[in-house]
């Protein structure tokens, strides 16, 4: 069919209409061609110091490398904590893929148990972006070696050369310094600080960790890498060292220290000693303890439930957290404000074996006959001083011990002290609305009833006695007064006359802890605690926790003295057994090392090795289902 002609005007406007819609497709192209061309140039001119950098950034990572923490020295510069080279890897969440796999292939070449994988999953969920994950600390140079072969196929795994936080002397000095571990999600939200999500950091949790935080910190390194768009590192541009946290000096003996908590072996307790010339701590033990050494590892779940299951409780600072009926350590303190207020030390009284009050007849630990003060003091007579009490009130004997110390808040570094009670009128009334009776002034006198006290302040209270000043304990070299206590120089020697008969005379309840030395003595007094009160059962025997504590307050040498210590067995079932013996061996230890050493190794042969090995073997056996080791192989 015939193609039908259009009229002459479209025809003539055909040709006109194709060229405006050319113009115009043209046109909008051209805008868009000068608006790419304008952005394109303005990001090539404006923002041209911007884009360079974003793609360094892709091409160059910074990393904060983190501060080697100061150390933690004794009194003559002895390592209590260091920093030792540690290998580890992390993981960068946002780079990991195929997380089984990687997992997968971590375990088996770390041989990682279940509680560490359980613990790497638990960190991934809570973990985001590029906050690491720790997998591994301190790895041998084989595993760390078998990682780095097989980084490209491990994604989000970050190597590491760092440093890691040693404590050279483990437990001896777990409650002393106490540990380092990873910042937490609060602690970051705290500070804000990007060192807190950096690999490897670690921050002080515990003791003097804690307390010396600021100091020991030190300040960050950065390292810049060139790095792939996986992440592989393809080399080192430039680094910044890291600046170390300055170091700490303690009044710590440090080998005094180990001692110590090796020699108190199996027991639970705790043992100070103080240099009576300027209130030094030379030593600051409780026991059984916990090495830091794990803490700063990161320490298993396990390990974790096995320490807080143990009930000698060696998550505890007993020094400063346990509080104690100070038993008879107290009678020195009663003698001292018994001649104050006007007893005559050489006034004698008649032990028949125990004190009548009323209908009540309160017993003594034997038929002393008739004693004088010193005597009282060295036999350990009960009915001696519930004479004394009866005769005073303890409201004549409450602020003598406390100006000795007992019941007082120390500003000592690091330490989170419970205060105990000193007892008095006053105090009853308000904590229990009743007045004070007769039969309280006669527990208290003997360190019972109402009283309680921490070990630190037994042995600052037998510094004082010894030193007749008014030291103050420090742990390091804070400077106090230490003035003059306010009590006579008749009062002083008194006790310090009897706690020396308590040692180095026949009778003396200590005799069998005379110091094997010659020239050398230790005054000193033992003390029971008893833990259901008194006559409510035989604490000599029986179900360990229910038995009675042992103490012992000493200082040496008699003459002139030097040192004075405070020792608390819990459970010991007597200062003379349990604690007496502990305190003769580490003061023979200040005096004649190699003597108080060859000692040591007869005890550890007969507990089964240091406390390491003992330790490691009691976890084993935790894990595997037995029971903890009998109390009575402490004995």
């Amino acid at each position: 069919m015939p193609r039908k002609k259009l009229p002459p005007i479209t025809e003539a406007f055909r040709g006109i209409t194709f060229t405006r819609r050319a113009l115009v497709v043209g046109g909008a192209q051209a805008a868009v061609g000068v608006a790419l061309a304008a952005r394109m140039a303005y990001i090539s001119v404006v923002d041209n110091d911007r884009y360079v950098l974003e793609s360094e950034s892709n091409r160059v990572n910074l990393t904060l490398v983190p501060p080697r923490r100061g150390w933690i020295v004794d009194r003559s510069g002895k390592a209590l904590a260091n920093n030792r080279v540690s290998l580890r890897i992390d993981i960068i969440p946002d780079r990991l893929h195929n997380k089984e796999m990687v997992l997968g292939q971590l375990q088996t070449l770390l041989r990682l148990d279940g509680d560490t994988m359980e613990r790497i999953n638990r960190d991934l969920k809570a973990a985001s972006g590029f906050q690491p994950v720790a997998i591994k600390e301190d790895m041998t140079e084989a595993e760390y070696s078998s990682i780095l072969v097989r980084l490209p196929e491990l994604s989000g795994i970050a190597p590491q050369r760092g440093f890691a936080r040693n404590y050279p002397t483990g437990a001896a000095v777990g409650h002393l310094i106490g540990y380092v571990g990873a910042p937490n999600a609060e602690e970051y939200q705290k500070v804000k600080d990007p060192l807190y999500i950096t690999p490897g950091y670690k921050i002080g949790k515990d003791g003097l960790e804690k307390y010396f935080q600021d100091m020991l910190k030190g300040q960050p390194g950065a390292r810049r890498v060139e790095v792939t768009a996986r992440g592989k590192v393809v080399r080192d541009l430039s680094t910044q060292p890291d600046v170390q946290g300055k170091t700490v000096h303690l009044t710590i003996d440090a080998d005094l220290q180990e001692f110590v908590a090796r020699r108190m072996g199996r027991e639970s307790g705790a043992a100070v000693v103080i240099d009576c010339q300027n209130g030094d701590i030379l030593s600051f033990v409780s026991m059984p303890s916990f090495d830091p050494n794990s803490f700063s590892d990161g320490i298993s779940s396990s390990e974790y439930a096995w320490l807080r299951a143990d009930d000698h409780q060696p998550l505890i600072n007993k020094a400063t957290r346990g509080l104690y009926p100070p038993g008879s350590t107290l009678k020195p303190v009663a003698a001292i404000a018994a001649i104050e207020h006007g007893i005559d030390p050489s006034e004698r009284h008649t032990c028949i074996g125990g004190y009548r009050l009323g209908s009540r007849f309160f017993r003594c630990l034997g038929r002393h006959g008739s004693v004088d003060m010193a005597t009282a003091i060295m036999k350990s007579c009960n009915s001696y001083f519930y004479w004394v009490a009866h005769r005073l009130g303890y409201d004549a004997i409450a602020p003598t011990a406390k100006l000795m110390g007992l019941g007082e808040e120390f500003q000592l570094a690091g330490s989170n002290q419970r205060f105990g009670t000193i007892p008095d009128s006053a105090w009853k009334m308000k904590k229990y609305d009743q007045p004070w009776s007769a039969s309280d002034s006669l527990n208290a006198v003997i360190g019972q009833g109402y009283v309680s006290v921490n070990p630190l302040q037994l042995a600052v209270m037998t510094a004082r006695i010894a030193s007749g000043r008014r030291l103050y304990p420090r742990l390091v070299n804070r400077q106090f007064k230490n003035d003059p206590l306010p009590f006579s120089a008749e009062a002083l020697a008194t006790a310090r006359h009897g706690m020396d008969l308590v040692v180095n005379e026949p009778g003396g309840t200590a005799g069998r802890s005379k110091l094997p030395l010659d020239g050398i003595t230790m005054a000193g007094k033992t003390g029971t605690a008893q833990v259901r009160g008194l006559n409510t059962g035989n604490g000599k025997a029986g179900t360990w926790k229910f038995r009675d504590h042992g103490l012992f307050i000493g200082f040496a040498p008699v003459d002139n003295p030097r040192y004075a210590t405070a020792v608390v067995i819990e459970h010991g079932m007597g200062g003379s057994r349990a604690a007496a013996p502990v305190a003769k061996d580490f003061m023979t230890f200040l005096f004649d090392r190699e003597k108080a050493m060859e000692a040591l190794a007869t005890f550890e042969a007969g507990w089964g090795g240091t406390i390491k090995e003992r330790m490691d073997r009691d976890y084993a056996a935790w894990k595997a289902g037995a029971s903890k080791p009998d109390p009575d192989l402490a004995q």
